[in-house]
């Protein structure tokens, strides 16, 4: 069945974005986007991120996760370390983020590399999760193919009894990674189909380079 969305058009009006304006670190607007996005009733999830992998069967893929912290040296979340996801990146951690925040007509994409962060850092976040979500990371053999709900609810039924009464420790096939950029391209609708787009390239002396591109 066809369904033509030819005629789906909006005009984005609502800012712009100037070379003028931006500073010489992309983090340090990210932070300044990041707040604002943070602050408007008309996102929901600011820190919700899209990741492209590389997966082991050579197709892209995408999916979304929880950014849980960014610093001056990069974007960390959290996952399976033996999921799909995990596994495409230790293969091959060129990896891709992007964020849409639709009501500001904005977006951020991130080209990077993705490595695992100390194990010291995913015990402090894995100890700050409810309880439930602990028992989630082992419960779950996450992209794994199951017979059904019965036995997703089965398995947490079994790790629940076995840590009844005791602190839930971190699996250690769950763990962080940070991204840390190459490129960090910021997007702002305007009229007419004319955004604007400004990248920035992380340079072999660590300086950012700051180029506009067409829309």
């Amino acid at each position: 069945m066809a369904h033509d969305l030819s005629d789906y058009r909006k005009s984005y009006e609502k800012e712009e974005l100037l070379e003028s304006n931006c500073p010489e670190n992309p983090i340090e607007l990210f932070r300044n986007w990041f707040l604002t996005a943070d602050e408007s009733e008309m996102i929901d999830e600011a820190n919700a991120m899209n990741i492209s992998t590389i997966g082991l069967d050579g197709f892209p893929k995408n999916r979304i996760v929880l950014l849980k912290k960014y610093t001056w040296e990069g974007f960390i979340f959290y996952t399976n370390y033996t999921s799909e996801k995990g596994k495409a990146i230790l293969q091959n951690n060129h990896v891709c983020l992007s964020f849409f925040w639709s009501g500001l007509e904005r977006q951020i994409i991130i080209k990077g590399k993705a490595e695992k962060v100390a194990a010291n850092l995913s015990d402090g976040y894995f100890e700050s999760r409810p309880d439930g979500s602990k028992l989630g990371a082992w419960a779950s053999n996450q992209s794994e193919v199951i017979t059904s709900r019965n036995e997703l609810d089965n398995n947490l039924n079994t790790f629940e009894e076995h840590f009844k009464g005791k602190e839930i420790p971190r699996p250690e096939h769950w763990g962080g990674f940070i991204v840390k950029p190459v490129s960090i391209e910021f997007w702002q609708g305007r009229p007419n189909r004319m955004h604007d787009r400004i990248r920035y390239t992380l340079q072999k002396d660590f300086s950012w380079k700051l180029e506009r591109l067409a829309p």
